[in-house]
């Protein structure tokens, strides 16, 4: 085995040392790396640029990416430079140094795609880690063997090592073979069911309702499909789901029909565009705002904070309060009542001054002052004016322009009426005139300790 190895890789290169062929080797492969290197810092920074432009959900990960420039590259360039070399000399140096190059981009594009499937912060954890250390280390170990000239003997050994499931033979070769593929369609799918969220995402002429929509049923028919497909290459039949897509109706229909009345009602909901995200409702005495439509539940964040999951079924069964408007901005009014001979149009304009500066009280439409009528105490006025996000509440939003209000008449003199009342006696004359006909009653005292 060990004067194999020699002969395969390493005994054309050790025979051309000190030969002429060997100097060309070396500046051809530093003059193709040199190459590489060049327009891979050119081609990163167009992908920079390109992703500058767009969402952050594409620009993280990409590290792996633009480190994978290089090796790809430059394996793509150096096999080049060796079929034109290998017009007239061998070249076992270049032949080499390909090996490492696929290998090394191999493995930042494996890291990139793991990244941009199973991560959101950019950042593997538990499972996934486990499964970007392992990849690592069998595109190490096919590169040693690669070098070794080995490659052939180990699959033929994988080959050789067979064992029965249920009626069929199954070699260590075709099991790893099938586990490849299905790993890959795998990957592949759910980076395009990522890359596929985010184009949605960015569609603003779609509903964000439909968005999730699509997005559902688009990942799961592309999971649906890869599997398919990497079950066909492996040379299994997939007429056999068929039975276990029978089994699978019956479960739902009876074990699983609650789960089930849970994922259509979900559909429904995000379809009819009943409920959408950030609508604040109250279902079942729980009241609160739309976070997150899932598939089978719905978050809702109650006033103290805290998160809800909610069942679909129950949002299409019971009675749900939506108290959200599609303007997300409400109407409202506060009232005053200022004396009489007090300057209406200063009073007015004081009114509309108190809305400024207010949190959440739009000036577009422009508050708008009205006099609304003549009390008994006073001159009523009353203050109209819109306010967004009126699903959150308009109390303080209220008391807010109340206390200005307040502050601005003390400031201009304007005084706010106390019920007055007047107590007028008929036929004063007739009771001046006769003082002696109301007399007082007689009061009896009785001392202490003795009876009356």
């Amino acid at each position: 085995m060990q004067d194999r190895i020699l002969t395969h890789l390493f005994g054309d290169l050790i025979r051309d040392l000190g030969q002429p062929a060997m100097l060309w080797q070396v500046v051809a492969l530093i003059g193709a790396l040199a190459l590489a290197w060049g327009l891979a810092g050119y081609v990163r920074k167009r992908l920079d640029a390109y992703r500058r432009a767009r969402n952050a959900a594409v620009r993280f990960g990409a590290d792996g990416l633009n480190k994978a420039l290089f090796p790809f590259l430059g394996w793509l360039i150096v096999g080049g430079t060796g079929l034109v070399l290998g017009q007239a000399m061998k070249t076992p140096l270049l032949e080499l140094a390909r090996v490492p190059l696929f290998g090394i981009a191999l493995i930042y594009v494996a890291l990139y795609l793991m990244r941009r499937v199973f991560s959101r912060d950019g950042h593997l954890h538990g499972l996934a880690y486990l499964v970007e250390k392992i990849v690592t280390v069998l595109v190490w170990a096919g590169m040693a063997l690669t070098v070794m000239g080995i490659q052939d003997e180990v699959l033929h050994w994988m080959a050789s090592v067979q064992f029965r499931v249920a009626t069929a033979h199954v070699s260590l070769l075709s099991l790893c073979n099938g586990l490849l593929w299905v790993m890959i369609a795998l990957i592949g799918a759910l980076w395009a069911g990522r890359a596929l969220d985010e184009r949605l995402l960015r569609a603003n002429s779609l509903d964000a309702n439909l968005q999730v929509v699509l997005s559902r049923i688009g990942r799961a028919s592309l999971i649906l499909a890869a599997v398919l497909v990497s079950l066909s290459i492996v040379g299994i039949d997939i007429t056999v789901l068929g039975v276990f897509g029978g089994a699978l109706g019956v479960g739902l229909g009876f074990g699983l029909q609650k789960i089930a009345s849970n994922y259509v009602s979900g559909f429904i909901i995000l379809l009819d565009r009943s409920l959408r995200l950030g609508d604040t409702i109250c279902v079942g005495g729980l009241q609160g705002r739309v976070t997150q439509i899932r598939t089978r539940y719905t978050v809702v964040r109650g006033l103290d904070g805290v998160e809800t999951l909610v069942p679909n079924e129950k949002l299409i069964t019971d009675i749900v309060q939506n108290q959200s408007s599609f303007l997300t901005r409400g109407w409202t009014k506060v009232s005053v009542q200022v004396a009489y001979g007090t300057d209406v149009d200063l009073a007015m304009r004081v009114l509309v001054q108190a809305t400024q500066g207010v949190e959440r009280v739009l000036q577009d439409p422009a508050p708008c002052p009205y006099l609304a009528g003549f009390g008994a105490d006073g001159i009523n006025l009353e203050l109209g004016f819109w306010i967004a996000e009126a699903a959150l509440g308009t109390t303080s939003v209220r008391s807010a322009v109340n206390y200005n209000i307040w502050a601005g008449f003390n400031a201009h003199g304007i005084r706010v009426p106390s019920a007055q009342h007047e107590v007028r006696i008929l036929n004063a004359a007739a009771v001046k005139s006769a003082p002696a006909a109301i007399e007082p009653m007689p009061v009896a005292t009785v001392e202490a300790g003795k009876p009356a």
